[in-house]
């Protein structure tokens, strides 16, 4: 079910056992193959997925389309808000969900920029919250399974890269130019620095994406296609009704009254 297409009196009469899920994404440059839309589509595709395989079981906000980029501002189209306001918005939204009584909020992520974010407002928010709060980041959910699907090796599966240039040709082929989508770029640093969305690092260091790489992609596009789309699809979507069965049918999960 998605909140916004649901009436008041609709809504009111669902089970507060519901799985209600805030996406959060990014506006932000994605190279010069991909739209600035790419993070945002991505993860309304996962959930919109999702919602037709156990519609009864959650609830859609609609997503939160600006997220955390400043890292990304030297590009031109890039959006961004701050920490503190990400966070206070997030809270807000959240805040509202659980006044009409719900119980079960899943935070799914799917922007890099907005993953420390993330788990930053679980902490803060976690011990006010009366109820169970989730911070899914979506690469992070089948690590295993996924990393068997990369073709491009560590660095490949980055912004813009293989994986999110395979679930864009699935998505919206229309708005993805592969004439222009070259091999990785990026800019080596430090070694304990370096990894990919699979592949963290061993320790954070802040550099702007154009550090990074100057094409603004990290990553390997090349070797993308939908039907690989198709099946990061299957693996995120299969594992995102786990954690909605041990939310919404396992009750032996819930926290103490």
């Amino acid at each position: 079910m998605i909140w916004d297409e649901l009436t008041s009196p609709q809504l009111d009469k669902l089970s507060r056992d519901v799985v209600v899920f805030v996406p959060i994404a990014a506006t932000e440059q994605h190279g010069a193959h991909l739209p600035l839309a790419t993070d945002r589509m991505i993860g309304w595709h996962f959930l919109t997925q999702l919602e037709a395989s156990i519609s009864d079981r959650i609830l859609l906000l609609p997503p939160v389309a600006i997220g955390c980029s400043e890292h990304h501002m030297d590009f031109a189209g890039t959006l961004t808000v701050s920490h503190d306001a990400m966070i206070s918005y997030l809270e807000d939204v959240i805040g509202s969900v659980s006044e009409h009584g719900f119980k079960h909020v899943v935070v799914f992520n799917s922007h890099g920029g907005n993953s420390a974010i993330a788990q930053v407002l679980v902490e803060s928010l976690g011990p006010r919250f009366s109820g169970i709060l989730l911070a899914i980041t979506w690469w992070r959910l089948a690590i295993a399974s996924l990393l068997a699907e990369s073709k491009t090796g560590a660095g490949g599966v980055g912004h813009a890269g293989e994986f999110e240039t395979s679930l864009m040709l699935l998505i919206a082929p229309h708005l993805v130019n592969m004439d222009l989508a070259v091999e990785k770029a990026n800019r080596k640093t430090y070694p304990w620095a370096e990894g990919d969305l699979l592949r963290g690092s061993h320790i954070s260091l802040y550099r702007s994406m154009q550090e990074m790489t100057p094409n603004g992609v990290f990553g390997d596009p090349t070797h993308s296609s939908a039907a690989q789309g198709q099946r990061i699809t299957d693996i995120v979507v299969e594992r995102l009704c786990h954690v909605v069965d041990d939310l919404f049918v396992n009750r032996s999960y819930d926290l103490p009254k």
